[in-house]
């Protein structure tokens, strides 16, 4: 079997999650992953894509989805076992902060001598830091388009593995957007000139992942996220850089400027990136979240993506960023006819929102409901936000009260399809962003500044003392307890008007009651001095403390769509390897062979 050049490797947020007692609170109740973030970021796949496409051999190991799906799967051991002429650690957001380091030293301390690469979002803003005071970490490649920065990285270790006569790739002074620490123990950091105009260098096409993990023959490495074999869902990504600036977002306008030295947002073809969907298409049956607003290149390239997968027979979930025609609605639905639409309005209260960064009314907001509903949207989701600018308890529980609004106007019949979602800004707010970077002037106050901070908290008792900002409107534990409370509410609003089961608000009622219980005896726990005490008590607390951190303030079941029974399509994935395998016997023959 060939070398493997690259291990790209997914930690848990917290590396010892399986021996802390941590109660994670409903920081993961609206996405996919548990609170231990097990889902790896998009760039790991075209990145490995990237790579292979020129000739290395890239290998995904998701640990954090090993160690959630197999109580009796050793990292360590499997870091041991691998030999690769470098690994890969993404550090995309600060939830990672703990397990990204911890898995770094155990690769240090089976692999001294093998280069370790950190990247994402959080390593490129720290990078000086994460080189200065961790020196497990050898090499991070900044920016949001690092497939080739990272060729040209492998192509310098590689050169540098091989005999001097026969030594090449370029030098580290090079390699754009690279910071790396040279042998003296200095710091360096290249230019951030690699941030392409668009994203036609890269494919987002996930028979790679099809075709590795048969390479491979490790499903269980690959696996986005623990339940993803019972919910198939994908991504497509429309762009990456942003034209709006949500003020606690690391993923706006500012920071993209200022950390990622992108200008305006790089996008996807509107043709390559239906293709991408179709290709998904070819072994999955479950929904395609396409990530980023369509709308945000213009209308022009929005009628031609809707255009390219006009007659798609396959569900996909589409997030815009504002209100929505009635004719744009009737374009979507007549082109994709099984779709569902997310919007995040974040508050009921336009003055909080606008403090946010978006700046849109209820009245307009209504409108875009409406328009999708007639239009046969399949369902609508809305999501809201607790720890924004300008919120006290007292709006947070308004919001509530808009939420019945709501669903008194459009979920009173039989047609449910609008589903309202309340969830905490947790747990930090991020680096780079306009409120990380001038927290005073938005109304925060930043409890956490640095990597190593960052890292202690992630393995506090729970996740009140997780969060890193607290607001002049609300106190961390004001946070808590209307997210509670808020979650509370919008339960029973839910089974009141059938968005859910009478017994399953039930159970979540009992978790939510359980979990303000546990937050309590936590806080009791956390005031006693003796340290040996405090920790053999929250040791004491764990088995109830990990029965109450999943589907706190609803069910995560709640965001999916129903499936019928062939949620992969086995067989296409088979005949796609199939395929593969027979090009690469061809390609290998000889002109002779191939004339024979």
């Amino acid at each position: 079997m060939p070398k493997i050049d690259l291990v790209l490797l997914h930690a848990p947020s917290v590396y010892d999650f399986r021996k802390e007692s941590i109660l994670y609170g409903p920081i993961s109740d609206l996405v996919p992953s548990t609170p231990v973030f097990e889902l790896y970021p998009i760039g790991f796949t075209t990145i490995a894509e990237y790579l292979e496409r020129h000739g290395y051999r890239v290998r995904i190991v998701n640990l954090a989805v090993r160690m959630l799906n197999d109580p009796r799967f050793d990292p360590e051991k499997m870091i041991r076992s691998l030999k690769p002429l470098a690994f890969g650690i993404d550090l995309h957001w600060m939830a990672h902060a703990h397990g990204a380091i911890e898995v770094a030293k155990l690769v240090k301390k089976h692999h001294p001598e093998t280069p370790v690469i950190l990247g994402g979002f959080s390593a490129s803003y720290f990078h000086q830091e994460l080189l200065r005071e961790y020196q497990v970490v050898d090499y991070v490649v900044r920016g949001d388009s690092t497939e080739e920065p990272m060729l040209q990285l492998m192509r310098h270790i590689r050169g540098s593995k091989a005999p001097s006569a026969t030594a090449g790739g370029p030098p580290l002074s090079d390699i754009p957007n690279l910071a790396w620490r040279d042998a003296k123990g200095e710091v360096h950091a290249n230019p951030l000139s690699y941030a392409p105009t668009d994203l036609n260098h890269v494919l987002m096409d996930y028979s790679y992942v099809v075709r590795a993990v048969a390479r491979d023959r490790d499903l269980a490495s690959y696996i986005p996220f623990k339940h993803w074999l019972k919910y198939p869902i994908t991504a497509a990504l429309t762009c990456r850089g942003c034209f709006h600036n949500c003020h606690t977002c690391g993923g706006s306008a500012t920071t993209f400027r200022q950390v990622f030295a992108r200008r305006k947002p790089a996008f996807r073809a509107p043709e390559d990136l239906a293709q991408d969907i179709r290709n998904i298409g070819r072994f999955s049956n479950g929904p395609v979240f396409v990530l980023g607003d369509i709308r945000q290149a213009g209308l022009d390239y929005a009628t031609r993506f809707l255009e390219a997968v006009r007659g798609l027979n396959h569900p996909l979930m589409f997030e815009f960023f504002g209100p929505i025609s009635s004719q744009f609605m009737e374009m979507v639905a007549e082109a994709v006819p099984d779709f569902t639409i997310e919007i995040s309005p974040e508050s009921h209260s336009e003055e909080v929102r606008y403090a946010f960064g978006r700046r849109y009314s209820n009245e307009e907001l209504e409108r875009t409901i409406a328009y999708a509903l007639e239009a046969g949207c399949r369902r609508f989701d809305l999501f809201f936000m607790i720890g924004l600018p300008r919120q006290t308890y007292q709006s947070v529980m308004e919001t509530i009260a808009y939420c019945e609004h709501l669903m008194q106007r459009f979920d009173s019949g039989p047609d449910k399809r609008l589903f309202p979602f309340i969830s905490p800004m947790a747990p930090f707010l991020d680096p780079g962003s306009r409120v990380w970077e001038d927290p005073e002037a938005y109304g925060y106050r930043l409890l956490y500044r640095t990597v190593e901070e960052h890292r202690q908290a992630l393995v506090q008792p729970s996740w009140k003392y997780v969060l890193n900002y607290e607001t002049k409107w609300m106190s961390r534990d004001e946070i808590v307890d209307s997210t509670y409370e808020a979650g509370l509410r919008l339960n029973r609003l839910k089974a009141r008007y059938g968005l859910v089961d009478p017994r399953q608000a039930e159970i979540t009622e009992r978790r939510i009651l359980k979990a303000r219980r546990l937050i309590e005896q936590i806080d009791d726990v956390m005031s006693i001095t003796d340290g040996g005490r405090r920790r053999k008590l929250l040791r004491a607390l764990k088995p109830q403390v990990d029965g109450a951190n999943l589907s706190t303030v609803c069910e995560k079941s709640e965001l999916e769509l129903p499936l019928g029974w062939l949620k992969l399509n086995f067989h296409k994935a088979a005949l796609l390897l199939a395929g593969d395998l027979w090009a690469r016997l061809w390609r290998r023959k000889s002109p002779v062979e191939v004339q024979s």
